[in-house]
C-alpha cells in the first residue's frame, strides 16, 4: 500500500462559524469523517494539516494590519491554541496518523509547509513510507487544497482530488483551482463514499 490521504485544514475558522468560514465546510468535515470510517484502512498514512498562527504578531504579513485584501492578507484566524485553530467538531481525527501545523509566524498554504511537533515534514513522511499516490481532501479548494495538491505533484506524486470532500471560498476561484490542479496532472473524482 503506497497511498496517503492528505486532509487539509478542516478547522473551525474555515467552517461556517469561523473567521474565514467556507460555505459547506461543516458538511465536508462530516463527509470526510464518514469516508475515513469506511476507507482509512486503504491508506498507509493519513496526514492532517492545520493553520497554526501566532497570536502576538502579523505572521509575516499574513494577518492584515487594516482591511484584508483576501488574497495575501487575511483577518486573524487559526491562532494557536484557540477554538478557531482546532479541528472542526464534525471531523473525527481518530484515523489521523500524522498531524502537521503550518504557519507559525509566516504565511503558509500548503500542507507541505507544515511540521509535526517532532519536526517531521510531509516530504519526509512520503519518503519514509514510500508513498507514490496521494488523495487530497479538505478546505479551502481555492487556497490550501490547491497549494497542497500542486506541491504533491511537484514532489513527483500522483494526486487525486475527491471533489465531494472539498469546499472553497468562492465557486469561480474554486473551479479555476480545480482546473489548474487537473492541468498539472491530478485526477478529479468523487470519493465514492
Amino acid at each position: 500500500m503506497t497511498r496517503a490521504l492528505f486532509v487539509v485544514d478542516v478547522q473551525n475558522d474555515f467552517t461556517e462559524r469561523g473567521a474565514l468560514g467556507v460555505v459547506g465546510g461543516d458538511e465536508v468535515a462530516q463527509r470526510i469523517t464518514r469516508f475515513l470510517g469506511a476507507h482509512a484502512v486503504d491508506y498507509e498514512i493519513v496526514v492532517a494539516s492545520r493553520d497554526w498562527h501566532d497570536g502576538d504578531n502579523d505572521n509575516g504579513g499574513h494577518f492584515a494590519a487594516g482591511e484584508p485584501d483576501f488574497i495575501d492578507t487575511w483577518p486573524a484566524h487559526c491562532v494557536a491554541g484557540t477554538y478557531g485553530a482546532e479541528y472542526d467538531e464534525g471531523f473525527d481525527t481518530s484515523s489521523i496518523t500524522h498531524h502537521l501545523k503550518k504557519g507559525q509566524g509566516k504565511p503558509a498554504y500548503s500542507l507541505f509547509e507544515g511540521v509535526a511537533d517532532d519536526g517531521t515534514t510531509a516530504a519526509s513522511l512520503l519518503e519514509r513510507h514510500g508513498i507514490i499516490d496521494i488523495d487530497v481532501v479538505g478546505l479551502a479548494t481555492d487556497y490550501c487544497v490547491r497549494a497542497s495538491a500542486l506541491d504533491a505533484i511537484e514532489h513527483g506524486r500522483r494526486v487525486r482530488i475527491f471533489t465531494d470532500l472539498v469546499a472553497g471560498v468562492h465557486p469561480d476561484s474554486s473551479q479555476k483551482a480545480l482546473d489548474e490542479i487537473a492541468h498539472a496532472g491530478a485526477e478529479l473524482i468523487e470519493s465514492g463514499g
